[in-house]
């Protein structure tokens, strides 16, 4: 906890930072002062952070929430108590920072009435594959729709045709008119998820071929590539655990990890 506050108070950003040992007094301190943020961890002594987040809520719903923490599989559970968050451990102090201003630049621009123009976009493969609009889990209509998103975040911006999509959702399945046909109702319902929720230039359809816009993301296996090391030390060895395809993915990143 001293770690946490120490680092914090080295942000230009923060100009005050508090720590507690136990909930009951965060929740006290809360009351009487109010927070512009807090960050909270999963594992605490008296009760969860995904508890002591909700009951933050309620006594102050602007208050912002981070998680710091090192336990990958309660991301969605943390964002179904509207974190603006979610870290895995270690920490670095540039990680904090970013998603410190991104928060905070937030709360200051609708504080102002201005609305926000572009939405945040994150996509989590470790583990389980899920994507995030604002902190709020993308709901897909169909199964197969999450899966060609998924196939298209793990070729990190490359160009796939419907031939090569058809070869890797249906591997015993001749590419036929019908199969075809098949693949273009998938398509159009993925399109209209993402319009849904108002994040449709993350995908590019051109002449036959679909494209994921990576700068439109923030994503944990884009910064994994690109060496950064939260990303690196936040990878347990599981990615996209739902489809077999990405154990090819999974194995370059093993041994990436472990330097070979």
């Amino acid at each position: 906890m001293e770690e946490t506050v120490s680092m914090c108070l080295e942000l230009p950003e923060i100009r005050e930072a508090k720590g507690f040992t136990k909930a009951v007094q965060a929740l006290e301190w809360l009351k009487e002062n109010g927070a512009d943020l807090a960050l909270l961890d999963i594992d605490m002594p008296d009760i969860n952070g995904l508890e002591l987040a909700a009951n933050m809520k309620r006594i102050s719903p602007d208050t912002a929430i981070i998680f710091l923490t090192g336990y990958a599989q309660y991301a969605l559970d943390a964002f179904q108590v509207h974190a603006s968050g979610y870290l895995l451990k270690p920490v670095s102090k540039e990680a904090l920072q970013k998603d410190i201003q991104y928060v905070l630049s937030y709360k200051e621009r609708h504080k102002n009435g201005i609305k926000e123009k572009q939405n945040r976009v994150v996509i989590k493969t470790f583990g389980a594959f899920d994507v995030y609009v604002n902190g709020q889990q993308v709901k897909f209509h169909i199964a197969k729709c999450k899966e060609i998103l998924a196939y298209l975040v793990d070729r990190q911006g490359g160009s796939v045709t419907r031939a090569e999509l058809a070869a890797i959702l249906w591997e015993d399945r001749l590419y036929d008119r019908k199969l075809q046909k098949q693949l273009d109702v998938y398509i159009r319902s993925l399109r209209d998820t993402l319009q849904e929720y108002q994040i449709s230039d993350i995908l590019e359809l051109e002449r036959g071929t679909l494209r994921m816009v990576p700068e439109k993301t923030e994503c944990d296996v884009f910064r994994f590539f690109a060496g950064d090391t939260d990303a690196v030390n936040a990878f347990r060895g599981e990615y996209m655990s739902a489809y077999s395809w990405a154990s090819i993915t999974e194995g370059k990143m093993y041994w990436q990890q472990n330097g070979n």
